[in-house]
């Protein structure tokens, strides 16, 4: 198994330790040479990948991939949008993938929109509110397009909000940074980075295709998730504070008006069980192990 990851980001490095201690031979990009190193130091094989063009080291390496995992997020500034891989290929998989067997493409649960908190799953409409997520949409349809083309399968990782070892609430309550935002009703999923990896070398081995949500079992109320981190940390929670009259981004801002939650049995139901179901176990899991430092 020969793997290229676009992208070989948080999420991408861990993909590519799950990959690697199954056997496979993995490559990634990055953008700069500051980052090669240190994908060398993660036994990656690193080659830049700015967006734009592919170098002749970069080709030569895809034509010999049989596995990909794109995980580079499409441009949303005006007159850039797109996914920048089928950008750069002109959606023409097979002529720079000739022996491509699979491919995985990391999307987001953003794509279905506001739901009210309601449930959903793979099979609800997608509502997208944001730009990003309206891109992500987008880029969505076009792989399932260049994969029907290419004649190879495509599986979709919708995922949640991502955190893990060096990202996570213990790190913004040490820094004093964290918040406690509340806004009745809101709730959001999370996902452990350890189990992105896990779940995409999971799908790739069964060379499943179509869209799974790769999130927690736990829908839960942001403010809960910092109490808990402080509770394990054995220090006082911030205060609460109402979400109308925080100080925040414009992106930050936009997240909470995405409420829903989402359902990840379509990929329980084929036989994957997640290591860190709940951000309670996972909270406990890094604090314990003091791996949350990274």
């Amino acid at each position: 198994m020969r793997v290229m990851i676009f992208g070989a980001g948080y999420s991408g490095q861990a993909i590519a330790a799950d990959f690697l201690k199954a056997g496979a031979d993995v490559a990634g990009t990055t953008r700069s040479e500051e980052k090669s190193q240190n994908l060398k130091d993660k036994a990656i094989r690193p080659f830049l990948f700015g967006g734009t063009e592919l170098g002749d080291g970069l080709r030569t390496e895809l034509a010999q991939t049989t596995h990909l995992i794109q995980s580079i997020a499409p441009a949303i500034a005006p007159g850039e949008g797109g996914d920048p891989l089928l950008n750069v290929i002109n959606g023409d998989v097979r002529a720079v993938f000739p022996k491509l067997q699979w491919v995985a493409y990391l999307s987001t649960v953003g794509v279905y929109g506001d739901h009210q908190g309601d449930w959903v799953d793979e099979e609800t409409p997608c509502r997208p509110v944001s730009a990003r997520s309206r891109e992500r949409v987008a880029a969505e349809n076009a792989w399932q397009a260049a994969a029907n083309r290419a004649e190879v399968p495509l599986a979709i990782l919708r995922l949640s909000g991502i955190y893990g070892p060096g990202r996570n609430g213990f790190i913004s309550l040490a820094q004093g940074t964290a918040r406690r935002l509340v806004k009745p009703g809101q709730v959001f999923n999370r996902i452990r980075v350890e189990d992105i990896g896990r779940a995409t070398l999971f799908l790739c081995e069964r060379h499943a295709s179509g869209i799974f949500n790769v999130t927690d079992d736990l829908p839960a109320p942001p403010q809960d998730v910092v109490t808990e981190a402080a509770h394990l940390m054995g220090i006082q929670p911030p205060p609460e504070q109402a979400f109308e009259t925080a100080e925040l981004t414009p992106m930050a801002r936009s997240f909470y008006g995405e409420n829903k939650r989402v359902s990840n049995m379509k990929i329980r139901n084929l036989g994957f069980n997640f290591q860190f179901p709940t951000f309670e176990v996972s909270l406990e899991q890094l604090w314990q192990s003091g791996r949350w430092k990274a």
